[in-house]
C-alpha cells in the first residue's frame, strides 16, 4: 500500500491518500489540545498509545457486530482505514456525570445517571462544537432520521460492549465521544478513534482519572495515565 499526499490534518491525526481510492492512512500525533484548541501541548507517546488502543477496541467492536473503518494497523503510529465521508457530528454517550454535563446541570462529578445519556454536537471548531438535537440535525441535513436511528443504536451498543469489557480490567467508562462516517455505498461505520483522548476512563476502585482530563486540568501524570490504559488493555 503506497502512502500518497496528505489529505487532512486535525488536532490529533493526519490523513493520507493511498494508491487505492477506497482506503487512506491515518497517522497519530503526540499533539494534545483541549477546550477546542484553546489549550495546546504535547503528550509524549500519545500517538502510539492511541493508535494501538483504538485498533484494539475497534477489533473488539467488530467482533460484536459494530462496523468500523478499520482495515489494519501498519505501524506504531499508522493505520489503514476505509475512506469515509465523516458525518459532522460528535456523538457523546454519558454514563456518569462529569465535565460539561456536570457543569450544565449542577451535578456533582461522579453522580451515577439513571440511564445513559446520548448527546450530539455539531463538529465546528469556529462555533465551539455547539450541542444540537435531532431536529437541528435533520434541518441542517447532517443526517436523516433513519441514519440517526442507526447511529443511536450503534452508540448505545458500543456503550454496553465497552462498559462490560472495561469493567474486567478495572476501568469505569464515564463518558466518550464517537464519530461516524459513510462509505461509498452509504453504509454507516464507526470512524475516528476510541482512546484516552476521546473517553473518560476512571480506575474502578480509586476513581483515579486515566484520560485527557489530566491534561485539561493540569493534574500531572498524563503520560503515566495513557500508559496505564495501554497496559490494562494490551498487557504492555
Amino acid at each position: 500500500m503506497q502512502k500518497l499526499a496528505q489529505l487532512d490534518e486535525g488536532k490529533a491525526k493526519k490523513v493520507f491518500a493511498t494508491d487505492d481510492p477506497q482506503l487512506c492512512i491515518v497517522e497519530y500525533k503526540d499533539d494534545a489540545t483541549a477546550f477546542n484548541g484553546a489549550k495546546k501541548g504535547t503528550i509524549a507517546g500519545k500517538g502510539v498509545i492511541n493508535n494501538c488502543v483504538t485498533n484494539h477496541l475497534m477489533q473488539l467492536l467488530e467482533s460484536k457486530g459494530i462496523p468500523t473503518h478499520l482495515v489494519e494497523q501498519l505501524s506504531e503510529r499508522e493505520t489503514l482505514v476505509k475512506r469515509v465521508q465523516i458525518i459532522p457530528l460528535e456523538v457523546i454517550v454519558r454514563n456518569i456525570a462529569a465535565g460539561s454535563l456536570a457543569k450544565r446541570l449542577g451535578l456533582d462529578e461522579g453522580t451515577k445517571l439513571e440511564r445513559p445519556v446520548l448527546e450530539y454536537c455539531y463538529k465546528n471548531d469556529a462555533l465551539d462544537d455547539p450541542m444540537v438535537n435531532e431536529y437541528h440535525i435533520m434541518a441542517m441535513r447532517f443526517a436523516t432520521q433513519e441514519e440517526l436511528a442507526v447511529i443511536a443504536n450503534y452508540a448505545f451498543a458500543i456503550d454496553d460492549i465497552l462498559t462490560d469489557y472495561l469493567q474486567d480490567v478495572g476501568i469505569e467508562l464515564i463518558d466518550f465521544k464517537l464519530e461516524f462516517g459513510k462509505t461509498d455505498d452509504g453504509s454507516i461505520v464507526l470512524a475516528d478513534e476510541i482512546s484516552p483522548d476521546t473517553c473518560r476512563f476512571w480506575d474502578s476502585k480509586t476513581g483515579t482519572k486515566l484520560d485527557k482530563d489530566r491534561f485539561r486540568r493540569d493534574m500531572g501524570g498524563v503520560e503515566d495515565a495513557y500508559q496505564e490504559i495501554r497496559k490494562r488493555l494490551l498487557g504492555r
